[in-house]
């Protein structure tokens, strides 16, 4: 390990409260200890096998590539940042640097510098989510299903979230909402065949498979998506609710912002003067949500 382990460079963020606000403030040129020695909230060095993941770490795929030339800068000018832990009863569990983690036992590297914090499961799943965003590692099927589980596990309101990561409420709702796709295009999603407008638009379809596999064979732009999904949507409707009106497009406008006001799928119906709304949940809470909107409880 080299002396440029011995300075923890605190980098600048313009998420939300950032990980620094929940890590709180670290210190810069504090020594590295060994294991056991040193103060707790300190940087000290660690057998790379008693580190663990953490389960449900937001991040589900690691580019092999990246890793080796991970591997390859931690051989020649060490780990320039520690991996973030949480002790449970002896053993330590990675909350932050899993990626730098997995590239120290490519490289060989027996101990690697680690901070230890005392963290509860939702700000370590907090941490982990933030620290992913910052550095742009995760796909949109990894964030989404990640403020799924902070706002159904754990209770946050996509609001809240909003503050945390420093990103729009819309676009938390839309990327909960990518949880309504089939698994197969949330896999195409999640490598990138795929784009995140592409998946808009899908939701939307009738048959959000079918409509993805064209997407890919053909090419097709995120405007033509929509405009196949639109005619796959009113060949798909039954005669009654079919409207002939020039407003489906904006009914449809309107669709997409309930849904992202909501973070539910919701479909418009109208006919004449009246139709109907529908609303799609995928969890009792999401329905105990909605009946609190209705009734106007707070959230």
């Amino acid at each position: 390990m080299t002396d440029n382990t011995n300075t923890l460079r605190k980098r600048p963020s313009g998420l939300g409260r950032g990980l620094s606000a929940l890590l709180g403030e670290m210190v810069a040129d504090e020594p590295l200890t060994t294991e056991g020695s040193g103060p707790s909230s300190g940087i000290r060095m660690m057998p790379v096998a008693q580190l663990s993941p953490l389960p449900g770490q937001p991040r589900r795929h690691f580019d092999e590539a990246a890793l080796d030339e991970l591997a390859a800068s931690i051989v020649e000018k060490g780990m320039l940042q520690p991996i973030v832990v949480r002790d449970l009863d002896g053993s330590y569990q990675i909350v932050a640097g899993e990626r730098r983690w997995r590239a120290a036992q490519r490289a060989q590297i027996h101990q690697v510098p680690v901070i230890v914090k005392t963290l509860d499961d939702r700000t370590a799943l907090e941490i982990a989510l933030i620290e992913n965003i910052q550095r742009e590692q995760l796909n949109a099927i990894e964030e989404g299903e990640t403020y799924r589980r902070l706002t159904t596990d754990y209770g946050h309101t996509q609001e809240e979230l909003s503050k945390i990561v420093g990103k729009s409420r819309s676009h938390i709702a839309n990327l909960i909402r990518l949880r309504d796709l089939p698994p197969r295009v949330q896999e195409w999603l999640g490598f990138g065949q795929i784009s995140m407008g592409h998946a808009r638009a899908l939701l939307t379809s009738s048959d959000p498979e079918n409509l993805a596999k064209e997407v890919i064979a053909k090419g097709l732009s995120v405007r033509q998506t929509e405009a196949v999904a639109r005619r796959m949507r009113a060949a798909s409707k039954p005669p009654k609710l079919r409207t002939t009106s020039p407003a489906d497009a904006d009914i449809a406008a309107l669709e997409r912002q309930l849904a992202d006001m909501l973070g539910l799928k919701v479909g418009i119906r109208h006919e004449g003067k009246g139709g109907q709304v529908l609303l799609n949940y995928s969890s009792l809470e999401q329905l105990d949500m909605i009946c609190q909107r209705l009734s106007g409880e707070p959230i």
